[in-house]
C-alpha cells in the first residue's frame, strides 16, 4: 500500500514536472521568451510581442513535441529490449535499425553516384532521406523479423542484429571512404541527431507511429513481467514466447524505426533512461515502469534539448553530443548509489 502511494505520488511530481519543463523548453533560446507570453501563444492568446508567438508556434512547438515523442519511443523500446534480451546494455538499436538506417542514408549522401538516374530523383526530394532511413530500417526489420521465426533462441537473434549493425556499418565506411568532404559534412550532421526542422505533417507521422509501438508493447506488460525470470518461466504460466517476442520485436522495430528517420540516431537514451527508472521507482514491475518510463524519457530529452539550445545564444549544439554528456554521468551516479534490494 505504501509503495503504492509512493509510486503515484512520483508520477504525480513526474507529470508536474514534464509540463514545468514543456514550458521552459518553449521560453528558452536564442531569444527569451517569458512564461506568460508563451502560455498566451499555446493558449490562442495574443503574446506582447506577434514576433514571440511566431516562433513559439512555429519553431520551438515542434521541436518539442518531437522531443516527447522520440523521448518516450526511444526509451520504451530499450526498455523492451533489456527485458526482451535480460541484458541491461541492450538498447532499441541493438538490433540493428539505427545501422540500416544510417546504411539507407549513406546511399543518398555518400553514394548518390551510384543510384540510378530515377531512384536519385525521388530521394533528392524534401523527403529523400527520411524515405531512405525509412527502407534502411524497415530491410534490417525484415531480415530480423524472417530471423527470429527460425531461432529460437533469444540471445542468437541479439547476435544476427549485431552482426547485421557490423555488416551495414563495414558498407557505410566504404561509401565514407569514396566520399567528398561536402558529403562526408552533411552525413556527420545527420548523424549527430536533430530534434528540429520537422514539419507538422513529420509530426504527424512520427506521432502515428510512436502511438502504434506503444499499444503493440501495452500487449506485452504482462508477459514482460514473466520473461523477468526466464523463457521457461514465461512458458510454463502460458505464454506464448513466439508470439510475445514477435511484438516485442515489432514494437520496438516500428519506434526506434520511424524516430531515427525523422530526428536521426539519437544516443543513450534508450541505453539509460530504463536504468534510471527503475532506480527511481525501485520497482522491476513492468506495469508501473511502462509509464514511467515514457514520462522519464521525455522529461530527459526535453532537458537535453533545452540545454542544446543554449539560453541567450545563437548557437545550438548537436542533441546526441548533449544525451551522452548529460546522461552518461547521471547512470553512473545512480548505478553508484544503488544498494543491494533496491528493487522490489
Amino acid at each position: 500500500m505504501q509503495h503504492s502511494r509512493q509510486n503515484t505520488f512520483l508520477f504525480i511530481v513526474l507529470s508536474l514536472g514534464l509540463v514545468v519543463l514543456f514550458l521552459v523548453n518553449l521560453s528558452l533560446g536564442s531569444v527569451n521568451i517569458p512564461f506568460k507570453d508563451v502560455v498566451q501563444a499555446l493558449t490562442g492568446g495574443e503574446a506582447t510581442k506577434s514576433t514571440w508567438e511566431y516562433i513559439v508556434l512555429n519553431y520551438r512547438l515542434p521541436k518539442a513535441i518531437t522531443a516527447l515523442l522520440v523521448g518516450m519511443g526511444l526509451s520504451l523500446s530499450g526498455l523492451l529490449m533489456q527485458t526482451l534480451f535480460r541484458n541491461p546494455l541492450a538498447g532499441p538499436y541493438v538490433l540493428g535499425l539505427s545501422s540500416g538506417a544510417s546504411l539507407g542514408v549513406a546511399f543518398i549522401i555518400l553514394g548518390a553516384g551510384i543510384l540510378p538516374s530515377f531512384l536519385g530523383s525521388i530521394f533528392s526530394s524534401s523527403y529523400g532521406v527520411v524515405i531512405a532511413s525509412t527502407l534502411g530500417s524497415f530491410l534490417v526489420l525484415l531480415a530480423v523479423l524472417l530471423v527470429a521465426q527460425r531461432l529460437r533462441d533469444t540471445m542468437a537473434i541479439l547476435i544476427v542484429g549485431l552482426m547485421f549493425a557490423s555488416f551495414t556499418a563495414a558498407i557505410v565506411n566504404v561509401l565514407t571512404f569514396f566520399s567528398t568532404a561536402q558529403q562526408l559534412q552533411k552525413f556527420t550532421f545527420w548523424a549527430m541527431g536533430s530534434l528540429g526542422s520537422l514539419s507538422w505533417t513529420n509530426i504527424t507521422i512520427l506521432s502515428i507511429t510512436c502511438i502504434v509501438g506503444i499499444a503493440l508493447a501495452a500487449l506485452c506488460i504482462k508477459p514482460l513481467n514473466a520473461l523477468l525470470l526466464g523463457e521457461r518461466y514465461a512458458k510454463s504460466l502460458g505464454i506464448n514466447f513466439s508470439k510475445t517476442r514477435f511484438i516485442i520485436i515489432l514494437a520496438t522495430s516500428i519506434m526506434a524505426g520511424g524516430i531515427t528517420a525523422f530526428a536521426g540516431p539519437i544516443a543513450f537514451i534508450g541505453l539509460a533512461v530504463p536504468h534510471i527508472t527503475k532506480l527511481i521507482f525501485r520497482t522491476s514491475n513492468h506495469l508501473v515502469l511502462f509509464w514511467a518510463t515514457l514520462l522519464t524519457g521525455a522529461i530527459l530529452l526535453l532537458l537535453c534539448d533545452t540545454i542544446t539550445q543554449l539560453p541567450g545564444s545563437d548557437l545550438t549544439l548537436p542533441i546526441n553530443a548533449v544525451t551522452s554528456i548529460v546522461g552518461a554521468p547521471v547512470v553512473i551516479w545512480l548505478l553508484l548509489r544503488k544498494r543491494k534490494g533496491m528493487y522490489s
